[in-house]
């Protein structure tokens, strides 16, 4: 199962966006999850993940600005980016935390200008 996530776009430094990704079944409920980027020239690295609990850890160059939040019923989880900094610049996307490499989906662009 791949996840897809959705939501991104084009934003000037210092707005908002607020990414999703759902999936069918009981993958949210049941796993920890995270959002994890990849800006150009870069490896993916890893954003913020909740656990199945609720509790939530953020990259230091992010906290403070994203919240990562989780709806079991609905299958779906969030993030809610503030204050974005052209250095927020990549593609984003979900998956368990740790990732599982077959749940890779293509990701959702988040552009910011400066």
């Amino acid at each position: 199962v791949q996840l897809q996530a959705s939501g991104g776009g084009l934003v000037q430094a210092g707005g908002s966006l607020s990414l999703s990704c759902s999936v069918s079944g009981s993958i949210v409920r049941a796993n920890n999850m995270a959002w994890y980027r990849r800006a150009p020239g870069k490896r993916r690295e890893w954003v913020a993940f909740i656990t199945s609990g609720g509790s939530a850890e953020y990259r230091g160059s992010v906290k403070g600005r994203f919240t990562i939040s989780r709806d079991n019923d609905r299958n779906t989880v969030y993030l809610q980016m503030n204050n974005l900094k052209p250095e927020d610049t990549a593609v984003y996307y979900c998956n368990r935390y740790p990732y599982e490499p077959a749940m890779w989906g293509q990701g959702t662009q988040v552009t910011v200008s400066s």
